[in-house]
């Protein structure tokens, strides 16, 4: 590890940085399921410091947003393919301090410029990731995309905004990946979806072989809540998950509200995450005949 970024982790423990809580995560790793949280949660504030909310609610993987400034210091130093050498290495090493592994990065909006995407593809490698979570342009963009992602081993997952995004229907997502690599599939806001008048669990079970992660909400009159009071159902996506054999990344993305409240709804819906995952994972497994 190089000297600054040595010294970045050797200042963060010194700092007495809290120990996030302790979680237990046993029934979701045994599912296949590593509770993440997309850094636009935390957009009230930088990476470095998402990282550190992270870490104080007891999470050990992330999904990082494009733009998203660097540090309180490095305010001008945008998450993404610019970050210098020496910035990435910082990047390393405040996840490594805060025991976090980066999994994910989005969402990137595809041209078919492949310069341009191949530039997001090297960053991912270098930064160790597994999936860009994306919405590209046409058909066109995605042949990029597909080449780029065989080519890099690292998946794509095809993300849905709401209306009047082009991806708000799942149909639409499931026609844009039809026949293309397996690194090709879908990163399913379940969020959105009842924003443009759907019912999440029926686009899961619409989805289903083809879920690379997720941007899990559960809202209410269009706005986020804690998991488990909203009117998205997230027991039942969480049990339609389970049924589909789903394993892998499943990301926290609250959208509504800030500071303590945000970070304390955060809390809410890791509790649920945890007690509902151990409530799947209690039940035996069907005796085939």
């Amino acid at each position: 590890m190089p000297l600054t970024a040595l010294m970045i982790v050797m200042c963060t423990m010194m700092s007495g940085q809290p120990v996030g809580p302790a979680r237990d995560d046993s029934a979701a790793e045994k599912l296949g399921w590593k509770l993440s949280v997309q850094a636009w949660t935390f957009r009230d504030r930088t990476a470095f410091e998402a990282i550190d909310a992270a870490h104080a609610l007891g999470l050990k993987y992330m999904e990082f947003s494009p733009g998203q400034s660097l540090s309180p210091d490095q305010r001008d130093a945008k998450v993404g393919p610019d970050l210098t050498a020496a910035q990435r290495d910082a990047f390393r090493a405040r996840l490594a301090a805060g025991g976090i592994r980066a999994m994910n990065f989005g969402v990137v909006n595809f041209s078919n410029d492949e310069a341009a995407a191949r530039k997001v593809f090297e960053f991912a490698k270098d930064m160790g990731l597994q999936t860009i979570t994306c919405e590209p342009a046409d058909t066109a963009a995605w042949n990029v995309v597909e080449k780029l992602s065989n080519g890099f081993k690292i998946n794509a997952a095809c993300h849905n905004h709401p209306k009047p995004s082009h991806y708000w229907n799942p149909d639409t997502v499931l026609e844009a990946i039809k026949g293309r690599s397996p690194r090709i599939g879908c990163c399913a806001d379940t969020g959105h979806w009842p924003r443009s008048g759907l019912n999440p669990v029926e686009c899961l079970k619409k989805y289903q072989g083809h879920i690379i992660c997720l941007h899990f909400k559960d809202i209410a009159k269009g706005e986020d809540r804690p998991w488990g009071t909203g009117d998205g159902d997230a027991a039942g996506m969480l049990r339609e998950l389970h049924r589909q054999g789903f394993k892998g990344v499943i990301s926290i993305e609250y959208e509504t509200g800030s500071g303590k409240e945000l970070e304390a709804n955060c809390a809410k819906c890791v509790a649920f995450f945890d007690k509902t995952a151990a409530e799947i994972a209690a039940v035996p497994a069907p005796t085939k005949k």
